[in-house]
């Protein structure tokens, strides 16, 4: 028995780097998964890899930003397995520039896809919620970021999305701890990812929605945050996966509204 045996999740982003892990973390303790990415191929090798390892997995492919994916993304969980028990928003992407530089198209871009779409998301699960009482908590994982408790330089846009995200974490466990849905965050510092992975000099860039968006981080920098960091690295996907479980776990039942900050002890 797995300790979310049973349990039906979405994830969004789950195709790649944290949402992926988040993904076959929680199948791996039971739970049948609805995967999505933006793109069908690295969705569809996340299913089938859960399913290799003798879970439950379904896909729902399409960008979370557009108009009817909540609804279809939360049907899908309840059409393919009969339910929904967790829920984590987790995709996203970063497009940096000081704000003086930054466009309306980049500001909205990022709102929209870290703040306007797990809203729509969690919209879209609220009917569900309140007319189908189960006798366990549900859980609402939101992930934010530490550049939303503490700002970034160049992330004006990202940093005011993930603390708009812990906004509406704190709002919504008042407002649906009464159908026993805990909606918690966790707010992740520098994490191993294919954002952060590349360094500036390599000028790699990522497809979003047709946008190439240049990721990767300065090496002096990097190196200077691993110093700063106590445990003197950076996380692992696998790790920033495992807080995002003990938030879904019924042992942590009474924790609601909260913001788990996974940096490493950096800030």
């Amino acid at each position: 028995m797995g300790t979310v045996d049973g349990k039906v999740a979405i994830v969004s982003g789950s195709g790649r780097g944290i949402g992926r892990e988040i993904a076959l973390k929680l199948a791996s303790e039971g739970a049948r998964v609805v995967v999505n990415d933006l793109d069908a191929q690295p969705a569809e090798e996340t299913a089938a890899d859960i399913k290799t390892a003798g879970g439950e997995a379904v896909t729902c492919v399409g960008s979370v930003t557009a108009d009817g994916f909540a609804e279809r993304f939360v049907n899908t969980a309840i059409e393919s397995f009969g339910g929904l028990d967790i829920v984590v928003n987790n995709a996203g992407y970063t497009w940096d520039t000081v704000i003086q530089k930054m466009t309306d198209e980049q500001w909205d871009a990022i709102l929209d896809v870290h703040l306007k779409a797990p809203f729509r998301i969690l919209r879209a699960a609220q009917p569900y919620f309140r007319n189908n009482p189960v006798d366990h908590h549900r859980k609402v994982v939101n992930i934010s970021s530490t550049s939303g408790f503490y700002g970034n330089l160049g992330q004006v846009n990202y940093a005011a999305a993930k603390a708009g995200l812990i906004g509406v974490t704190k709002t919504l466990a008042k407002e649906w701890g009464r159908y026993r849905v805990n909606v918690n965050a966790v707010a992740f510092g520098y994490i191993l990812t294919r954002m952060t992975e590349a360094t500036a000099a390599d000028n790699a860039t990522v497809e979003i929605d047709g946008r190439q968006i240049k990721v990767g981080l300065n090496p002096e920098k990097a190196a200077m945050a691993s110093k700063i960091i106590p445990l003197g690295r950076p996380g692992t996907p696998q790790e920033a996966a495992g807080a995002v479980y003990v938030m879904c776990l019924q042992e942590t039942n009474y924790v609601n509204g909260q913001c788990l900050v996974v940096d490493g002890a950096r800030v």
